[in-house]
């Protein structure tokens, strides 16, 4: 099965149309033809499947046959992680997040970050990727960048679990010994060089419990993805 996404899709409708770049996506590299039916997410957990009526690189037009509003994720992970120095790696979580599950996106600026820019439209379309190759309706929502410190200040008043991960010493958690099934969870991963000393004890301070995720210290993209996981197994 392939996946489409159209963000305008609503479950009332009863014909679709895309643009110009999903429409010669269709026609000339999947080489759809009339009669053809496909599957389409509005990102919004909508599942519809549509027959082709008209095939064309400029416009797709299919008449929608079944549509289904398909549960989202039984639990809640809002990723907050450093972008890395070497930026691939960051995507490459951004793409594996998405993929084994996880509802919000939020890149934290840090004391010790080596990278302070990002480019958040190139981000979107790693996570529509990942979406549509996961066979997922349901699309991460991305947050704009910020410093840690606002992005302590944002979660001052969650009803979240919070976590964060760093490798000072000190008193720490197995992370599945905190997270039941069900719960809504936010976890702080942060840069290369880790949270500085200031940071971790502002976390404290906003009530984050400091979890250990193994024996061996992990790269950040390493440790958020080994979180992600850790939390869809729970829920599993």
């Amino acid at each position: 099965m392939q996946l489409f996404y159209h963000p305008d899709l609503l479950v009332s409708d009863t014909d679709v149309s895309f643009g110009k770049e999903e429409s010669r996506h269709l026609f000339k590299v999947l080489r759809k033809k009339r009669g053809d039916e496909i599957h389409i997410t509005n990102g919004n957990g909508l599942l519809v499947t549509a027959e082709l009526n008209e095939v064309s690189p400029k416009q797709c037009y299919g008449q929608i046959l079944t549509s289904e509003e398909q549960s989202p994720l039984p639990y809640s992970l809002h990723m907050a992680v450093a972008p890395t120095k070497l930026n691939d790696r960051f995507e490459w979580f951004l793409e594996k997040a998405t993929e084994i599950g996880i509802t919000e996106i939020t890149p934290i600026y840090c004391e010790h970050s080596e990278r302070k820019t990002i480019k958040p439209e190139r981000y979107e379309k790693i996570l529509l990727s990942a979406m549509k190759q996961s066979l997922r309706t349901f699309l991460p929502k991305l947050n704009e960048a910020v410093s840690f410190s606002t992005f302590l200040q944002q979660q001052k008043h969650s009803e979240c679990k919070r976590f964060l991960a760093h490798c000072e010493p000190g008193t720490k958690h197995l992370l599945k010994t905190l997270v039941q099934p069900n719960d809504s969870v936010v976890i702080a991963i942060g840069p290369e060089g880790d949270f500085s000393s200031e940071e971790i004890a502002m976390a404290a301070q906003e009530n984050f419990q400091f979890i250990d995720l193994g024996t061996y210290r992990l790269r950040t993209e390493t440790a958020a993805i080994a979180a992600c996981h850790s939390v869809a197994m729970i829920n599993q």
